[in-house]
């Protein structure tokens, strides 16, 4: 619970405002071993003030809007304690994101997708991947576009698990366009399940985060699951499925506007692509300016994930960000030279 406190002079205008606590453990858990929690707050928002007294933080500074930032900051971290979330750097830094973008980080990571293989849950960890988890939920179709570590594919395999177990589709399909070998498998060696499998391994990778070793086998050997190349959907109609083609941008656009009409009754799409690192051969990408082409479609939508999402090492996030700000002054310098 927060209580503000304001305090002015002629000069200068203070608020303080008080947040409450509730119970040690939760105090212990939020400020930190040696308070190292605490002292990243105060190293992210150096505007404000903040003691510990008690069971109550004091949150004071010149700037309201930050006091106010703070001390919300610290309530959302309460309520993410009191619901068994485990702090550490990465997850505060994420925290920091969302608390300074307006958002609840305590309705982000507290939305449990599924519990997958030994017993571990499968959350959202960023107010995008939450969006995200969002839009599959309530569209038939949905396009997750973004750079790599922002969990479009794991999520989205998340989301077709819990799907096929709560038995709202009676199988799982899982493709992508292996463009590394033009999908002319015949030319690679091995026998045809040893040729695309390093195309599809991260697929399968995703499908053991979910699911136990064992129950995957069981589910390929019934053909519940299907992981295959997107050149083995042509001439199919797919029902009740639930479908993911990932690595889209790798796509032409013949593809995948074959791939887009053979979506069939009850079933569910999940498109996923960074436009970023498009590999066909003639650099024409079956999902760049599909956004434009689908516009006004009901139950489609796409969703635009970024650095802020990335959820690997922070090193990766920065490598990202700085890849996006290298695009934003190439766009520019376009449109510049268009003015000229």
């Amino acid at each position: 619970m927060t209580q503000p406190l304001s305090h002015s002079t002629n000069t200068v205008r203070s608020s303080t405002t008080k947040v409450v606590v509730p119970g040690e453990h939760v105090m212990a858990a939020l400020v930190g071993p040696r308070d190292q929690f605490l002292r990243r707050v105060e190293q992210r928002f150096p505007g404000v003030q903040i003691r510990v007294r008690g069971n109550e933080i004091r949150v004071a500074g010149d700037d309201t809007v930050q006091v106010t930032a703070v001390a919300r900051l610290f309530e959302e971290i309460v309520t993410l304690i009191q619901n068994g979330q485990q702090l550490d750097d990465n997850t505060l830094d994420r925290i920091f994101t969302m608390i300074e973008a307006n958002e609840r980080p305590s309705e982000v990571l507290t939305h449990q997708v599924l519990r997958g293989a030994k017993g571990r849950q499968v959350k959202p960890k960023t107010a995008g991947q939450k969006r995200y988890v969002d839009a599959i939920s309530n569209n038939v179709i949905t396009f997750g576009i973004g750079p790599a570590g922002t969990g479009k594919s794991w999520l989205a395999v998340a989301m077709a698990v819990r799907a096929l177990q709560a038995k709202q589709v009676e199988r799982i399909i899982l493709t992508r366009p292996a463009v590394e070998a033009g999908e002319r498998l015949g030319f690679l060696p091995g026998d045809l399940m040893a040729k695309i499998d390093p195309y599809l391994r991260p697929l399968y990778d995703a499908l053991y985060d979910m699911i136990d070793v064992e129950g995957v086998q069981r589910l390929l050997e019934k053909q519940v699951v299907e992981v295959a190349p997107l050149a083995f959907m042509r001439g199919r109609t797919l029902n009740n499925s639930f479908i993911i083609l990932d690595e889209a941008q790798n796509t032409s656009p013949e593809q995948m506007k074959m791939f887009l009409t053979r979506i069939g009754f009850g079933s569910r799409v999940v498109i996923t692509g960074d436009t970023t690192q498009v590999d066909v051969p003639n650099g024409k990408s079956g999902l760049a300016s599909l956004e434009q082409t689908l516009t006004g479609i009901d139950s489609l939508t796409f969703v635009k994930l970024g650095g802020a999402d990335v959820v690997r090492h922070k090193i990766v996030a920065d490598i990202v960000a700085a890849y996006e700000r290298r695009g934003l002054e190439r766009e520019q310098q376009r449109s510049d030279l268009s003015d000229a």
